[in-house]
């Protein structure tokens, strides 16, 4: 017994001191074997830790998934295996650990669910979170926090926010988790308002928000439009003594900017100690949706002077910011310095669409189609719908019926777009052209109504989603 005592203390100390490669682990891995140190719950968490830093997991299982384990590995083994596998972004592996636990008559604890559903969380895998919940209920475990909580983000994260209001008021405790949870996935499915209603519910209810509380709800607030309550939140913060950390300080610029206050997000920018290239984005996107381009350009400049590796995000704020600036020059300038890779990455789809949008609003319909043809991407909507709306702000009813034909080529059954070739038929007088489009209506069912938004309203709405 001392000679094992002493084998699984030299292991140990070998796991954590000096195993520093993948052969190190490999070769720690065959003396576990050797020595059938496979249920040493104190060796087996410290090898699952030096197998996940060297990207190893998937050479752990065969260890514990042998049914001639003797003896049968500990509950805390399997639960260490799938909180590691949990964090390793292959959704499947920690099911298929419970299924083989469950094969093994080897029964779970409290401890097993959490990171079990977080899994089944981050790969929205719904149906089969409903059946593990089954076991939660038959082995007592209800009104576990950790558990409910975990069970809550997988709701959240799969939309299914009836199962998840109803459970977060069935819970007999919650947390700042618990409520920041809902407010997160309220406010990841674009329900907004819901998000800061419940956010005002956890301060009635006297729970402390945390930074990631702070954080969705700053999120809510800037796509709401709500800055009376992103200012009542920077208060708050101020008041708890918080540091903007590049976080949450981030947040709150993106709530002040997109909210149009650009003055104050500019205030928050110049108050934080850190800041990163998010940071910096959403000052220049900010600036892009305000239409100041030579302001966001400025900053842009200031950017790289400081060192700061701008993404593919800062680039297409940039573009969008000459685009609705009309700075056409400067755009062309540097979307040609990005198509020859001086920023590491070539250019997106959003990219290409900015810069077509820049050339059509400048009446520059010919270049603009050439970007079109030359791109390596497909033409989308909001390309075409660029080339429509400039060309017809120009006058120019050859490229416009071409666009908007293209545009009916996409979206067939989108009635603005044939109302539109048909009505710049009628401006040239093409009158056989104008009843086979509305014939063409006619077979799709499609009627001409009044409440159709137009092709214009609806353009601008792509444009506005290319900095969302």
């Amino acid at each position: 017994m001392n000679n094992v005592n002493s084998l699984a203390e030299r292991v140990v100390t070998l796991l954590k001191a000096f195993c520093r490669s993948e052969n190190h682990v490999k070769q720690i891995q065959a003396q576990i074997i050797l020595h059938n140190l496979q249920s040493n719950t104190t060796i087996t968490h410290h090898f699952i830790n030096a197998s996940q830093s060297h990207n190893l997991l998937n050479t752990v299982l065969p260890l514990f998934f042998t049914t001639s384990l003797s003896p049968k590995p500990h509950i805390f083994i399997f639960n260490s295996l799938i909180r590691a596998f949990s964090h390793s972004h292959i959704p499947h592996i920690p099911l298929s650990i419970y299924t083989h636990m469950h094969k093994n008559s080897i029964f779970p604890n409290n401890f097993t669910f959490p990171f079990l559903f977080k899994s089944l969380s981050d790969s929205h895998h719904f149906i089969q979170a409903q059946c593990v919940y089954t076991h939660v209920v038959k082995l007592g475990h209800v009104n576990d926090l950790y558990v409910n909580n975990s069970l809550l983000d997988v709701y959240a994260s799969c939309g299914r926010f009836a199962l998840c209001r109803q459970l977060f008021d069935e819970m007999p405790y919650r947390d700042v988790v618990s409520w920041t949870v809902l407010i997160m996935g309220y406010r990841n499915c674009g329900r907004f308002d819901e998000a800061l209603f419940v956010f005002e519910q956890m301060q009635y209810a006297g729970v402390v928000p945390n930074r990631v509380t702070m954080v969705n709800a700053l999120a809510a607030c800037a796509n709401s439009g709500a800055v009376e309550m992103g200012i009542w939140i920077e208060d708050m913060i101020r008041r708890n003594g918080w540091e903007l950390d590049v976080i949450l300080g981030t947040a709150l610029i993106d709530m002040y900017v997109k909210c149009g206050r650009i003055e104050e997000g500019l205030r928050v920018f110049s108050n934080m100690k850190e800041k990163n290239v998010f940071t910096w984005n959403a000052v220049i996107k900010g600036l892009a949706l305000a239409k100041s381009g030579e302001e966001a350009i400025l900053w842009f400049n200031r950017m790289e002077f400081d060192g700061v590796r701008a993404d593919e995000v800062t680039l297409l704020a940039v573009l969008s910011a000459c685009s609705h600036s009309g700075l056409v020059e400067k755009g062309r300038l540097i979307f040609g310095v990005l198509v020859d890779g001086k920023y590491g990455f070539r250019p997106n789809v959003k990219h290409y669409a900015c810069m077509i949008d820049l050339l059509a609003r400048a009446g520059r319909l010919q270049e603009a189609f050439e970007v079109m043809r030359c791109m390596p991407f497909e033409a989308t909507k909001a390309m075409w719908g660029s080339l429509l709306v400039g060309s017809k702000s120009q006058g120019d009813l050859e490229f416009s019926e071409f666009a908007a034909r293209k545009l009916v080529e996409l979206e067939p059954d989108n009635t603005a777009y044939h109302v539109q070739l048909s009505n710049l038929y009628a401006e040239a007088g093409r009158w056989s052209d104008v009843e086979r489009v509305r014939g063409m209506m006619k077979e799709r069912e499609l009627t001409k109504d009044l409440g159709c938004s137009s092709v214009e309203v609806e353009h601008q709405r792509h444009v506005s989603e290319l900095l969302a």
